[in-house]
């Protein structure tokens, strides 16, 4: 089988912030804001979603390693649009390039790695561990 993934393979995601997005959601104290823990989701998320579209059947992606830069406040209300786009293939770990926008402005941009699995091996490493 062909292998399925290439370099600037890109895809988006789309959020109207709310309420459960924000900040304080981790800390009554921080701002009123749309929260880097969610912009992290996004951005793995996206990236997650790129990927499975193209995996073949039995396999799965896990998210290995993110930098994140979170360059601008969002209010909560506005809508954040996230684009990933495949920068380097080693193997089964792919790389991922993300930027993320707000209405106003660029709010964050990251690299990213997932690693493709073995659903199937993987659910049995997390038994045993579990049950160990």
């Amino acid at each position: 089988m062909e292998w399925p993934f290439a370099i600037g393979m890109t895809h988006e995601l789309r959020l109207k912030t709310g309420p459960e997005h924000s900040a304080r959601v981790f800390f009554p104290d921080l701002p009123e804001a749309f929260a880097t823990p969610f912009l992290v989701g996004l951005m793995e998320g996206v990236s997650a979603e790129l990927m499975a579209k193209h995996l073949r059947p039995g396999e799965q992606s896990v998210g290995i390693g993110i930098n994140l830069k979170h360059l601008a406040p969002t209010p909560l209300g506005m809508e954040v649009r996230v684009v990933t786009e495949l920068i380097a293939i080693e193997g089964k770990k792919l790389t991922f390039k993300l930027e993320a926008f707000d209405e106003k402005e660029k709010i964050g941009e990251a690299t990213h790695e997932r690693f493709i699995i073995n659903a199937e091996k993987f659910a049995q490493k997390i038994a045993a561990k579990a049950a160990s």
